[in-house]
């Protein structure tokens, strides 16, 4: 299998464990960069971008953050592979 091809399976992983565990609970995941940092709550998945709540901005807008900048998740948080600073 080439890196690309694992990328997307895990990106995909990545998409459906988000999914099931956003519809599960009402709770929103925080999102927090490489260093710990938080960054957001997720709002919902929107294609494959994180859409986080514009609460958390700070210019009041949406922003995203593509699956491809998302490390791993847990029952609290999603964890970028990213500083804060550095999202696309």
């Amino acid at each position: 299998m080439t890196q690309n091809a694992q990328s997307g399976d895990i990106t995909d992983r990545i998409a459906q464990d988000l999914k099931d565990r956003l519809s599960k609970d009402g709770e929103h995941l925080q999102v927090k960069d490489v260093n710990g940092e938080h960054v957001g709550t997720v709002d919902h998945l929107d294609g494959d971008q994180l859409k986080p709540t514009k609460t958390d901005s700070p210019d009041g807008q949406h922003h995203y953050v593509p699956l491809s900048q998302v490390e791993s998740m847990d029952d609290v948080a999603v964890y970028l592979n990213v500083e804060r600073g550095t999202l696309a």
